[in-house]
């Protein structure tokens, strides 16, 4: 029987490339996506992967959807930590809003979706839990003092809880993105891309969606059960932690 795994923010972008890769991979694929349902509709409809929508930051939302992926679908092996929000603010014109928007979507959400499928994967003695964090997150960025340090609390979650469970079959692992092709840095003008964005970049080009997915089909194989509190950083490298 295959495998279920659960991406978060897994109708667009990145999210989209690594359900995708997934169910290539033979995964039984559950996608959950905040709002955007056109765009949730059009990716079931040409994927034939099932969406649930739920918001990430709301404890009791995440519980009743994951309970029922489980029902739909079966026990969930795999979850793909992937939703995240931008919110950019110089840090002294920064609200509180803006700051707890962030911190809520793409560091609570470690807690709110994680801890309904920990139990059953340590009971199960396998579960493979991959978190997206960022550039970001590892070296800082102008603008994003709260994205970084969500970006960056992920990776010390990442470890905590992959010490928890080393013995138990669970994997906790880390993939760092740098600049990806996708719309929202698509959106960027190209003059702005070609003088600032790329020449930070050693291999001269932004990345793609699937590199990231294809790492993420490895953390999540059995092959990869030796590696466990670890962060693959691919960015072209931009940033060599």
């Amino acid at each position: 029987m295959a495998r279920v795994a659960l991406v978060t923010g897994g109708t667009r972008g990145i999210g989209e490339a690594i359900s995708k890769a997934l169910k290539e991979a033979g995964y039984t694929v559950a996608a959950n996506y905040a709002g955007n349902d056109e765009a949730a509709a059009k990716f079931k409809s040409e994927t034939g992967i099932p969406v649930y929508k739920f918001d990430v930051s709301d404890a009791a939302a995440c519980e009743s959807a994951i309970k029922q992926v489980e029902a739909d679908l079966g026990p969930v092996d795999v979850v793909v930590n992937n939703a995240g929000i931008t919110r950019d603010k110089m840090f002294h014109r920064m609200t509180f809003d803006q700051w707890s928007q962030v911190i809520r979507t793409n560091l609570d959400s470690m807690f709110t979706v994680t801890r309904p499928v920990i139990e059953g994967m340590q009971a199960r003695g396998f579960g493979r839990i991959i978190i997206i964090s960022s550039v970001n997150g590892q070296k800082g960025q102008v603008g994003q003092s709260n994205y970084s340090a969500a970006k960056a609390g992920v990776i010390g979650f990442a470890k905590a809880l992959a010490q928890e469970n080393a013995a138990k079959g669970v994997t906790v692992n880390v993939i760092s993105p740098g600049y990806i092709a996708t719309e929202m840095v698509r959106a960027v003008p190209a003059e702005v891309l070609n003088s600032k964005i790329i020449p930070q970049i050693p291999v001269g080009r932004l990345g793609e969606a699937e590199e990231i997915a294809r790492g993420v089909v490895f953390l999540a194989s059995d092959e990869a059960g030796f590696i466990t509190g670890s962060t693959l950083s691919i960015n072209g490298g931009q940033y060599m932690a």
